[in-house]
């Protein structure tokens, strides 16, 4: 995959100053999402990661700059034509009472329905799709409020994929999700991106996002701190550096990404211990 300029790439935010109310979460914040990447952002908590990606999806307005989406303000668009452009799954999501499995995946649908153009075989298909490929079809007539956390954001995850938008927006898709459920939605968002999907996701597994990311950023106290690979953006530096915390950056053994071995407060004190029994060596 070739990069993309980055005042060409469909989505982009442009010296942007974004918060709540009166709160400032970023100023001056210059992003652009690769085409067709599989973008995480990486951070620590409250670092801005959430606030961004609200930013990117039109859910917070720039107090100052602009996002762009498609070479256009984002918020010259109406409501349904960005939807049907970027699809979101926030980080919370509450289900209308008493709707089954199947009812709410449909609504991924909505943005393409209209006053001519109603329900369509290509969007029941949409939805069946959805469902399989989210493990969540057997759970098609069951109420969503009576399923486990674990689920219910399985359903989200296929409400969002129904929708059918190039570009998908992820807030901690796998809240939630025990091992082998976040590493299934993983692979299926890598696979939305092997054929042309543009992903951006925050996550807080650094491992997650080095093994599946094409393309990360870390944030820290509401700006940018580093962006690019894998390889680039994850070392040992910018890990204590972004997150306060000492490790060793080793080769995944599988995928061969950069992958996070945290050492312990007492494996630390050790290896500055062998450290200075070093130079006191050197030094005689």
């Amino acid at each position: 995959m070739s990069a993309t300029p980055p005042d060409t790439a469909r989505l982009r935010v442009e010296s942007a100053t974004i918060g709540y109310d009166k709160r400032i979460i970023s100023e001056h914040l210059s992003v652009a999402i690769p085409d067709e990447s599989f973008t995480v952002i990486v951070g620590p908590n409250a670092c801005g990661k959430s606030t961004l990606l609200r930013g990117l999806s039109r859910l917070l307005k720039p107090s100052a700059g602009q996002v762009v989406l498609d070479g256009a303000d984002i918020n010259s668009y109406k409501t349904k034509e960005v939807a049907r452009r970027v699809g979101l799954l926030p980080q919370t999501s509450i289900a209308p009472d008493g709707i089954t499995v199947a009812d709410l995946v449909a609504r991924g649908r909505y943005p393409h329905q209209g006053f001519i153009r109603q329900w369509t075989e290509d969007d029941e298909q949409a939805v069946l799709r959805a469902m399989h490929q989210t493990s969540v079809t057997d759970l098609s007539g069951r109420l969503v409020d009576e399923l486990s956390g674990g689920q219910r954001q399985r359903v989200w995850v296929a409400m969002a994929l129904a929708q059918h938008t190039g570009i998908m927006l992820l807030d901690e898709p796998t809240t939630f999700l025990d091992i082998t459920h976040q590493i299934e939605l993983m692979e299926l968002f890598t696979d939305l991106h092997h054929v042309g999907h543009t992903l951006v996701a925050v996550l807080h597994d650094l491992n997650h996002a080095a093994r599946y990311g094409t393309h990360l950023i870390a944030m820290k106290d509401g700006a940018v701190v580093a962006e690019g690979t894998p390889d680039e953006v994850v070392t040992a530096e910018l890990v204590e550096e972004v997150f306060g915390l000492r490790c060793l950056v080793l080769p995944d053994p599988v995928a061969g990404s950069p992958q996070v071995v945290p050492l312990g407060r007492e494996r630390t004190r050790q290896r500055s211990a062998d450290n200075a029994d070093v130079e006191s060596a050197r030094n005689g």
